[in-house]
């Protein structure tokens, strides 16, 4: 495999392992790689003047983006089950499939079921280098399964409770120390308990963004990932 195509393949892994590590305050500025160091310019893509401008990276960064996506992609677009695929050899010892579902259509945000290489590359701007706000936003979009702008609680749609058994389906059942069969459920307790401020069973992003803002772990996770590239 090549050095571009691998870090396009870590570029979407990076995604997942650091939302966990966000939402469960363990991101550690020792256990941060730069797995996208720029270290050679690669292909340069069409229109990537407006990238530049759309984005937070430079054109050297998007050149070798570029490569290592279509590399990995040479259809230009990545479906879902290449999604998942590429999260399954990374989390081997866990089923991240349906985490994987549920990142992938917040990637794919006009909902064509393919996600391109601008997709792609507008996340990773957001979530490496993007405003405290913008990353606490597409947290939630990601929260918020059925795109009704909050996030539920309980059944019908219970998408807190869905996120978090996803990631933790993902980790594995290897994981140290060892998950409880309970422990999603005393975590999403936790989250609404913090996140929930007039305590009606959903999430506003209003809610969400105040009550990430106010967490001190949190803060800290979002700034140390700010430099990471």
């Amino acid at each position: 495999m090549s050095s571009c195509s691998k870090r396009c393949r870590l570029g979407f892994v990076k995604f997942a392992q650091t939302i966990f590590k966000l939402i469960t305050g363990t991101l550690s500025k020792d256990k941060i790689e730069d797995e996208l160091e720029m270290t050679m310019v690669c292909h340069r893509p069409e229109g990537l003047e407006q990238l530049e401008a759309q984005t937070n990276f430079t054109k050297r960064e998007l050149q070798v983006l570029y490569r290592g996506f279509k590399n990995e992609c040479p259809s230009g677009v990545v479906n879902e089950e290449t999604f998942k695929q590429i999260y399954a050899q990374f989390f081997p010892h866990g089923d991240a499939s349906t985490y994987a579902h549920y990142l992938f259509n917040a990637f794919d945000t006009t909902q064509t079921g393919s996600v391109k290489f601008e997709d792609f590359v507008t996340a990773l701007s957001i979530l490496l280098r993007g405003t405290v706000h913008e990353k606490l936003r597409w947290t939630f979009n990601l929260y918020d399964i059925n795109k009704d702008g909050y996030i539920n609680k309980e059944v019908p749609f219970q998408e807190m409770m869905d996120i978090v058994k996803a990631i933790y389906d993902m980790m594995g059942k290897y994981t140290y120390p060892v998950l409880k069969e309970d422990t999603p459920r005393q975590h999403v307790d936790v989250f609404f308990q913090k996140m929930d401020k007039n305590k009606d069973g959903i999430v506003t992003l209003d809610e969400f963004l105040e009550s990430c803002q106010e967490d001190d772990n949190i803060m800290r996770s979002l700034q140390l990932f700010q430099n990471v590239m």
